[in-house]
């Protein structure tokens, strides 16, 4: 949304310039706030593009596709990764005006968060599903957390011109898989905008309007905040209760901090100062506000007044991430810039958190939590892209709980941290339910995987010729590489979706990975020990593969404490050192390669081994071959 933001600057500047656009306070009962939901690919954007068309929120000159993906990176990856809110003026077929505030949010599983922080600002949701695909997994998720926020879902059925389209079979999918009425799903396509028009009535009489008091005081959720160079932090709220004016001074009750407002507006989408935000409405404030701390995701802002005692709003459930790594820049140098970058970063994705740490080899750099591998990945993209940094992720793990012999319970990180064995009673690890959806086929091979992979399954029903799956699994067996092996296996028809659950009691080693009898701390990582043969044996394998030779043989060792459980040997790169001896006595050559013996040997006492960057990650890709 920040480059989105910055190319309507001029825009909002301009109107800035000529004073706001001033409009009467709307009527709770003409405002609509709803969230599109689905899973990955279902059409969620495309639909969001036909509605901003239809209601002439941008000019046929101005449209594009997927218009809300403003990142270049969603773009190029055609996902969506940040929720937006676009306003939208819509004539009904009464006769009456409505205002809705439609939010665009993501499919994937990683940016979960993202879907539950906009469904707390709506009343209502439609809820799209493929006519040919039907019900996923995220699918699922989505819609429950949609439920659990006492949503009005107005079922969707996309992409109904396709020849595979199946709309019967799949309305009676959605009542027998989520439980939902289904009766009355709308039928579109996004693609030719065919039952557009619908969508929008529905709207207007299937969703609720928003309950509030303009006349109490100001009380607004913070939904969002976002950096921009020129006007500072931008604030996303929903106003609650009361109105948000221009010149205003606001408090947000989290972090004490004390504002005055400098602007006031709503995207259309592109970005409209007005003179006031009423009850029920979502827009936008700028403050002049600096520090990135002030405005935390889930504060309640208040109109800053003497003797005014208003009670914070419930906010949004913290985010528990999953996956660690560490983050280090490439140039010691860019470390301050780093910093300043990582916290820009945090007030656009409160799922992203840090922490400082230091590394002997890496410098100073920050221990990052994400939501999965592909936030993982979007962070680090995001901060090469949009701060120009050059940075090293080392091999990310998750989060274990140690019970020490003196009763001490800790956290552990990072596998190189881990207090020596004999210090440690009992390590816990984190489980997680997963729930899949696959076409009946794949079933056989996608249960050998879930079974490889240390899981016990719950749960198997089948809806049609599609079969459900639950299983319980160990979060550090699905990290890696078990979603890409999914698809895999599925020819990509199987969705994946998961939630934290518990913390069991496992009976893990740390394997450590020596190369040239020196430790590599980024490639330590925690094992079952009933798989550390295996794995020591296929990471040993990996690293030969991976490891450029050099002019002294290598050893590559996988070892648990003081015992080499596997082995492999780089052989060494010879240099032709006879080629200027044309002809002569053998001594000569064999005096020369005696040379070249001893200091090979001295060489590979005190020589140092590169290993690319690219190996790190790829040597933790298991079961590929």
């Amino acid at each position: 949304m920040e480059a989105q933001n910055r190319s309507c600057l001029h825009s909002l500047l301009d109107h800035a310039s000529r004073g706001a656009i001033t409009a009467p306070m709307t009527d709770l009962s003409h405002i609509r706030n709803l969230a599109i939901v689905a899973h990955i690919d279902h059409g969620k954007s495309t639909l969001a593009d036909r509605l901003i068309s239809q209601t002439g929120g941008l000019s046929d000159r101005e449209m594009k596709a997927q218009v809300l993906d403003s990142m270049d990176i969603e773009r190029e990856r055609g996902i969506t990764i940040k929720a937006q809110t676009v306003r939208l003026t819509y004539k009904a077929k009464n006769g009456e005006t409505y205002i809705f505030n439609l939010i665009d949010t993501p499919g994937h599983v990683d940016f979960a968060y993202e879907v539950n922080r906009s469904l707390a600002a709506c009343e209502g949701s439609l809820l799209v599903v493929d006519a040919s695909q039907g019900v996923e997994a995220q699918t699922l998720a989505n819609v429950y957390q949609a439920i659990e926020n006492d949503h009005e879902i107005v079922p969707v059925l996309n992409k109904v011109d396709l020849p595979a389209a199946e709309p019967e079979r799949i309305q009676q999918q959605i009542e027998d898989v989520i439980g939902i009425d289904a009766s009355e799903a709308l039928l579109v396509s996004a693609k030719t905008g065919l039952g557009i028009d619908d969508v929008l009535e529905a709207i207007v009489e299937r969703l609720p309007p928003p309950e509030g008091k303009p006349e109490d005081p100001l009380k607004a959720l913070l939904v969002d905040s976002w950096y921009d160079s020129y006007l500072g932090v931008i604030v996303l709220v929903r106003i609650i209760d009361g109105a948000l004016e221009k010149g205003m001074k606001v408090r947000m009750l989290g972090t004490d901090a004390v504002h005055i407002v400098d602007r006031v507006g709503v995207f259309t989408p592109k970005l409209e100062e007005v003179d006031m935000l009423g009850a029920g409405e979502i827009g936008f404030l700028t403050a002049s506000i600096k520090d990135v701390g002030d405005t935390r995701v889930g504060d309640t802002v208040v109109e800053d007044k003497k003797g005014q005692d208003i009670a914070p709003l419930a906010g949004f459930r913290p985010a528990q991430p999953v996956v660690f790594c560490g983050l280090f820049p490439v140039d010691a140098a860019d470390f301050e810039e780093f910093r300043a970058a990582v916290g820009k970063l945090r007030l656009n994705d409160a799922s992203f958190s840090y922490e400082m740490e230091t590394s002997a080899a890496l410098g100073f750099g920050f221990r990052c939590g994400f939501l999965g591998l592909l936030h993982l990945e979007i962070i680090q993209e995001r901060l090469e892209r949009e701060f120009n940094l050059d940075l090293i992720a080392t091999a990310p793990s998750v989060v274990y709980q140690l019970t020490l012999n003196n009763g001490d319970e800790i956290e552990l990180h990072n596998p190189v941290d881990m207090p020596d064995v004999v210090k440690i009673s009992e390590i816990r690890e984190p489980w997680i339910r997963a729930t899949i959806l696959s076409p009946d086929e794949y079933l056989g091979p996608i249960l050998k995987l879930c079974q490889e992979r240390r899981g016990v399954q719950v749960e198997l029903t089948y809806a049609g010729t599609r079969a459900m799956v639950i299983y319980d699994l160990p979060l550090n067996e699905v990290v890696f590489d078990f979603y890409d092996r999914l698809k895999s296996i599925s020819k990509g028809y199987a969705s994946f979706d998961y939630q934290l659950t518990d913390y069991l009691a496992a009976n893990l080693v740390k394997m450590q990975i020596l190369v040239n009898a020196e430790p590599v701390d980024a490639l330590s990582m925690m094992v079952h020990r009933s798989q550390a043969e295996t794995r020591g044996r296929v990471m040993c394998e990996r690293l030969k593969d991976l490891i450029p030779r050099h002019l002294f043989k290598i050893p590559i060792q996988a070892a648990i404490g003081g015992k080499v459980i596997a082995r492999e040997t780089i052989a060494a790169l010879r240099k032709d050192v006879t080629a200027k001896c044309y002809g002569g006595d053998i001594s000569r050559k064999r005096k020369l390669l005696d040379k070249q013996k001893a200091g090979k040997k001295r060489m590979r006492q005190f020589g140092q081994v590169e290993i690319p960057q690219e190996a790190f990650i790829a040597a933790l890709r298991m079961g590929e071959d």
